[in-house]
């Protein structure tokens, strides 16, 4: 599909920081990845910030609570991808673009490819649609590198015992936001890096430092 453009420019133009995305299922060790890899840059001199969705904001926390408590029970799936691409227009608003407007690496655990594997392909609404309203959210706004931890939904589940509402969605529910995962990854594969999330923690890290400072490098150069 041909996504929208903000009113005066895509965001991507405007932009002088880094984007780097972690995306993946349950249990794939996004968050660990992520820390590693904001560890790394922070400690070789570069300004970073680490962020995440759903809830990296003060009206995200509050969206993230409803989203993500068992309390809230079933909610509509159209009710739901709009609740997450009002965290995201908070999120990319307040956080994101101001981090990237100074120059800064942003570095955030989920963004649009989460709300369009798990609201379009997980509630099995149409993918295109959510992601007209995701990047109208967002300003089109997209990251430089995603990168995408690929791991069977079972041994995901397997590795933490506590259920948020999304994680309790069943095994159907995670088999199909895999394969939105890996179809999203398919049909733009320059822009993502796809690795084994059953690898080593370190050999993981070691894919993706090379793929991050390959990038950082070039836009170094480019900026020259």
């Amino acid at each position: 599909m041909t996504p929208p453009e903000a009113p005066d420019a895509p965001a991507g133009t405007r932009r002088r920081g880094v984007f780097v995305c972690f995306e993946g299922g349950e249990g794939a060790g996004k968050s660990t990845q992520s820390r590693l890899l904001v560890d790394h840059l922070r400690a070789a001199g570069r300004t970073v910030v680490a962020t995440f969705e759903p809830g990296d904001t003060p009206v995200g926390a509050r969206l993230r609570e409803i989203l993500l408590s068992p309390e809230t029970g079933d909610l509509a799936p159209r009710t739901e991808a709009l609740i997450y691409a009002a965290d995201k227009a908070e999120h990319v608003a307040t956080v994101v673009e101001p981090a990237l407007a100074r120059g800064e690496v942003v570095v955030t655990d989920r963004y649009v490819d989460s709300t369009l594997a798990y609201q379009g392909a997980g509630r099995t609404l149409a993918t295109d649609e959510v992601e007209r309203v995701a990047r109208w959210a967002t300003g089109d706004l997209r990251p430089d590198v995603t990168v995408l931890l690929d791991l069977d939904p079972a041994a995901g589940m397997a590795r933490f015992s506590g259920r948020d509402r999304i994680e309790g969605a069943g095994e159907a529910f995670h088999a199909r936001v895999r394969d939105g995962f890996l179809a999203l990854a398919a049909a733009d594969p320059a822009s993502y890096l796809v690795l084994d999330a059953r690898a080593p923690v370190d050999k993981t890290h070691a894919a993706v430092l090379e793929r991050v400072e390959t990038l950082l490098a070039a836009r170094t150069e480019a900026a020259r």
